[in-house]
C-alpha cells in the first residue's frame, strides 16, 4: 500500500462521481416516497425476512432500487477515503471530509433502516432527509476543495458581501428544513398509514414559501453589494446563476400545489432542492480566490499567517497591506 499513489485529477473524479452518486440517493428516496415504496421491503437489510432479493412488484423493487444506490454510495465513499490518504500531494483537508462523507452514509443507511421499523414516522422521514442534504453538502465541499490547491484562499467581496452569504447559507439550510416538514404534512407519506406531521398542508407550504421568498430577497441584497462595490464578474455571474435556479425552482413549487402536488412535479422539486443546495455552496465558495492544482509552485510564503495556514495566495499579498477575512 505504501507504494501507492493517487494523484489529483482521479482524485477529482472520484469526488464527482461521489457528488452525482450522493444527488440520486436523493432522488431515488423521493421516488421511493412519492411510489408509496416505502414499505416495499419491509424488513432491513434484507428486502423480507428470509429473502435478500425483492420479488418483482413495483414497490419492492424502487425501495430495493433505492438500497443498492446507498450500497454504491458507501462503496464509493469507503474508496474515496482510502483514495485521500493516498493522495499525493498529502492533503489533511481532503482526509477529514471524506472520513465525514463515511460517517455520513454510514448514518443514513441507519437511518433508513429506522424509516422502515418506525412504518414511514414522519419526523424520521424528515430527519432523513436533511442528513442526505448534510452528506451532500460535505460532498459539495469535497469536490470543489479537490480542484484547487490547499489553504482557504484570499477573498474576493467586501466583508458585507461574505457575511450576508454566509447568513443566505444558514436560510438555504433553514428552507430544506420547512420544505421536508411541508412534505411531511402532505399527501406523500411513502405507505399507507403512515404518521404524518399534524399540521395543516396549506399553512406549512405557506411557512415555507415564506421562508423562500426571504432567501430570494436576501441573494438581490447580496447582488446589489456585490454590484455597488464593484466586485468581479467571476462572483457576480455566479450570483446571477444561483436567482435563476431559485427562480426556476420557487416556480415548480408553485406550480406543484396548485396541480394538487402530482408525484413527477415533487420529485422534480426534490432535485430542484439537491441543485439550489449544491449552488448556494458554491457561490459562498467561490467568493474566494484560489490556485488551481495545475499552478506550479508559487515560491515560499513570508507572512506569519501564511506559515500557519499554508496557504500560497496570502504570500502574494502586498507588505503592509492588511490580510483578508478568509471564507
Amino acid at each position: 500500500m505504501s507504494s501507492l499513489r493517487i494523484g489529483p485529477r482521479p482524485f477529482l473524479l472520484l469526488c464527482r462521481f461521489i457528488l452525482a452518486t450522493v444527488v440520486v440517493n436523493v432522488v431515488t428516496g423521493a421516488a421511493v416516497r412519492l411510489s408509496d415504496s416505502g414499505l416495499g421491503c419491509p424488513d432491513w437489510p434484507t428486502c423480507s425476512q428470509h429473502q435478500l432479493t425483492p420479488t418483482l412488484r413495483l414497490h419492492p423493487l424502487v425501495e430495493f432500487g433505492n438500497r443498492l444506490v446507498v450500497f454504491v454510495l458507501v462503496v464509493a465513499c469507503i474508496a474515496t477515503a482510502v483514495a485521500a490518504c493516498l493522495r499525493r500531494p498529502a492533503r489533511r483537508d481532503l482526509r477529514w471530509l471524506s472520513g465525514g462523507l463515511v460517517l455520513g452514509v454510514i448514518g443514513e443507511a441507519v437511518l433508513g433502516a429506522f424509516v422502515v421499523y418506525t412504518k414511514l414516522n414522519a419526523y424520521v422521514v424528515m430527519i432523513h432527509f436533511m442528513v442526505g442534504m448534510a452528506l451532500l453538502a460535505v460532498a459539495v465541499v469535497l469536490t470543489l476543495r479537490a480542484d484547487h490547491r490547499p489553504g482557504r484562499g484570499a477573498v474576493a467581496v467586501t466583508g458585507a458581501a461574505l457575511w450576508l452569504t454566509r447568513a443566505l447559507v444558514a436560510l438555504t439550510v433553514v428552507v430544506l428544513a420547512a420544505g421536508a416538514a411541508t412534505t411531511g404534512t402532505g399527501p406523500h407519506a411513502g405507505g399507507r398509514g403512515a404518521k404524518r406531521i399534524p399540521l395543516g398542508l396549506r399553512d406549512m407550504t405557506r411557512i415555507h414559501a415564506e421562508i423562500v421568498i426571504a432567501a430570494a430577497v436576501l441573494l438581490l441584497v447580496v447582488l446589489w453589494v456585490l454590484w455597488r462595490s464593484d466586485a468581479v464578474a467571476r462572483v457576480q455571474n455566479a450570483g446571477r446563476i444561483l436567482l435563476a435556479v431559485m427562480v426556476a425552482q420557487g416556480l415548480i413549487g408553485y406550480a406543484q400545489f396548485f396541480s394538487h402536488l402530482p408525484p413527477v412535479l415533487v420529485g422534480i422539486h426534490v432535485l430542484g432542492a439537491s441543485i439550489v443546495w449544491c449552488t448556494v455552496l458554491w457561490f459562498h465558495h467561490g467568493l474566494s480566490d484560489h490556485l488551481p492544482e495545475s499552478i506550479g509552485d508559487p515560491g515560499p510564503a513570508t507572512g506569519p499567517e501564511a506559515r500557519r495556514s499554508g496557504d500560497p495566495t496570502v504570500a502574494r499579498q502586498p507588505a503592509g497591506e492588511p490580510l483578508r477575512e478568509p471564507v
